[in-house]
């Protein structure tokens, strides 16, 4: 579920594996992920992070199949699925290392969440964006803090509810990417970003990670909890599973007005 390589400088490749789904998050995915992140904070060896994703895509969000079977589970299980994505995007956000996003193609819904929580995120310049969750009568609830965090949430109304796909120059605007370049020159503009770390005290970069961090937003346990508790309950209502079930019989979901005006 995902390819690790660590070069001889320190610098550690974390590709999402699951490129026939368009690295949609799975409860494996988001496991593995994580279990990756544990050993890169226990590896002081490990100067700089990549994240990236194999394939066409950077990440489509969340699987909608698994989403749909935790969904259907009592109330432990919505709580352990809900709050596996959110702890993992907490463990990247305090990560030591800095983490550097190298986005392609497609980043939708929890895609756009792991694109803000990278430090620094840099995209091919016809790569996708979307909150597209209430498309699907779902919310975007446990990456939400992280999102607000990176855009604001004067910039983050503009598409934190309306589902609106929006293209890379606007991603660099509303703060989820920092710049945007031609496919040929992605991994050119990535090792920029790297190459000032290789230079820097790795515990000075950890420590200043950290103090940035601390003034800015909050998230803490009861941020994470709210997030939560907001999914579930969007999980537990009507719109959602009717949502999730047009998706998958391949029709608009009753909400919808497909009549122009």
């Amino acid at each position: 579920m995902i390819d690790m390589t660590v070069d001889a400088r320190g610098v550690a490749t974390l590709a999402l594996a699951r490129a026939d789904k368009h690295n949609a998050l799975s409860q494996a995915l988001i496991d593995a992920l994580g279990q990756a992140m544990s050993k890169i904070a226990s590896s002081p060896d490990i100067r700089v992070v990549v994240l990236t994703g194999s394939g066409p895509s950077f990440c489509a969000g969340g699987d909608l199949a698994w989403m749909q079977a935790q969904m259907a589970g009592d109330d432990a299980t919505k709580r352990s699925a809900a709050g596996s994505l959110a702890y993992l995007l907490e463990a990247i956000n305090t990560l030591p290392q800095p983490v550097i996003g190298r986005l392609q193609g497609n980043a939708f819904g929890g895609g756009v969440g792991l694109a803000c929580v990278c430090d620094v995120a840099i995209a091919d310049e016809s790569a996708k964006f979307g909150l597209t969750e209430t498309k699907l009568g779902l919310i975007p609830a446990t990456i939400g803090p992280y999102v607000l965090a990176r855009m604001g949430e004067a910039n983050a109304r503009r598409v934190f509810m309306s589902s609106r796909i929006f293209d890379a120059a606007e991603a660099v605007t509303l703060g989820v990417i920092a710049k945007a370049v031609p496919a040929a020159e992605l991994d050119t503009a990535v090792e920029a970003e790297v190459a000032p770390y290789l230079q820097c005290a790795p515990d000075a970069v950890a420590a200043a990670k950290a103090f940035a961090r601390s003034l800015g937003p909050t998230i803490d346990e009861s941020v994470i909890a709210h997030s939560i508790d907001a999914l579930i309950a969007q999980w537990d209502g009507r719109s959602a599973k009717e949502g999730i079930s047009a998706f998958f019989e391949r029709r608009k979901p009753d909400w919808a007005v497909t009549d122009a005006p």
